[in-house]
């Protein structure tokens, strides 16, 4: 590849044909004052491999995620954000519902200003539960797009498939009184204005989120414009192999959420039984061996598996790490083995506050015995 570097004031080209650095040669590199930001920013990026699209599109193969978990300030998140963006990533996944995209959208507003072009960015952003109605999901994605000041997005996602939501920092019994099962015909309004989005050039791509296989099923018969992902829940202690595979082999990229277990995650998600895949055994095991921590096991695992993972921190030194993990030596085949054979079924979002009616399990949302629950 050939970049563009300065001397003197003078520009001068050279070719190269790959970086690799370690975390601190990459963070020497960073602070050196001699250190053009555009240029190593630039640097780190080439460095992050890709997921091609069915579409063609390039989609980074690690990003940062924006939910701060109800306890991150949006200040936070948009200084995480602009960091990330001064290291190399390029991939930020966003939501309406998160409460932080005016935010967000300022610090996407400088780090363009310091010579990072848009169409380098891959940003996404989520239809929340209460704007399912048609007319409503063209004006949630203006909305968006004015907080984010961006003209399009690449990518936007219907983030739950039910029209029920709760308020911010509820209680785990928490149920919205209109609340509903999945109804296909209801979700597919909801997909044609999104895909009227896709005609209207405010959106490059659309996508579903926390779907199940027998959900994607009807979707991916009734469509005009397939999902170009779905995003969900992937870890080493909840692997969905088979709704991966599924995917994959029907040209959706899964991005994962919670890819390190999610360790912040709110109150309301959390249950006596869960586990935590960073202080698995084999994950520690395999950390010490590269001499990185857990997290980062967990972000090698996910990349060369074919997922593009999400993971949100507002720390520089673990967003940094983070990037390491998919740029920095890989895991052999026989850890991959090890990893594969650690799967608990373990799912930590669980979604209790999207149930629609009295007495019911969150497994009601998940279609467990694969079919759609029922009302």
């Amino acid at each position: 590849m050939r970049i563009l570097l300065t001397a003197g004031g003078n520009p001068i080209s050279i070719n190269i044909a790959i970086v690799i650095v370690t975390l601190t040669e990459l963070e020497t590199l960073l602070m050196h004052p001699s250190c053009d930001p555009a240029i190593s920013s630039a640097s780190a990026a080439a460095a992050i491999p890709f997921r091609t699209l069915a579409s063609g599109a390039h989609l980074p193969a690690i990003g940062l995620g924006t939910f701060g978990s109800d306890h991150v300030t949006h200040a936070a998140v948009a200084e995480a954000v602009k960091f990330a963006a001064s290291v190399g990533y390029r991939h930020f996944d966003c939501a309406s519902v998160y409460g932080n995209e005016a935010q967000i959208g300022e610090a996407f507003e400088e780090i363009i200003r310091s010579g990072i072009p848009r169409d380098q960015l891959w940003v996404t952003s989520k239809l929340w539960n209460d704007m399912h109605a048609p007319e409503d999901v063209i004006s949630s994605c203006r909305k968006s797009l004015d907080n984010l000041r961006l003209e399009y997005l690449d990518l936007f996602l219907v983030h739950w498939p039910f029209p029920n939501h709760h308020p911010p920092s509820c209680d785990v019994s928490v149920r919205n009184p209109h609340a509903r099962p999945y109804i296909h015909e209801s979700y597919m309004r909801t997909w044609r204005a999104m895909e009227e989005l896709v005609d209207r050039g405010w959106v490059r791509h659309i996508g579903s989120s926390n779907m199940t296989q027998p959900k994607m099923e009807l979707l991916l018969r009734d469509v005009r414009i397939k999902p170009a992902v779905n995003e969900m829940e992937l870890h080493p202690h909840f692997q969905q192999t088979a709704f991966f595979r599924y995917l994959v082999e029907r040209g959706v990229q899964p991005i994962g959420y919670s890819p390190i277990g999610s360790p912040a995650r709110p109150d309301r998600d959390r249950t006596p039984e869960d586990t935590s895949p960073t202080e698995d055994p084999v994950i520690r095991a395999i950390a010490e061996k590269h001499g990185v921590h857990p997290a980062v096991v967990c972000l090698k695992w996910a990349v060369q598996r074919g997922v593009v993972p999400i993971p949100f921190s507002t720390t520089p030194r673990n967003i940094v790490a983070n990037q390491q993990g998919v740029t920095g030596d890989p895991l052999s085949a026989a850890e991959m083995d090890a990893i594969a054979a650690i799967d608990r079924n373990c799912r930590l979002i669980k979604g209790h506050v999207f149930l629609w009616k009295e007495n019911q399990s969150w497994e009601d949302l998940w279609d467990m015995n694969g079919e759609i629950t029922p009302a």
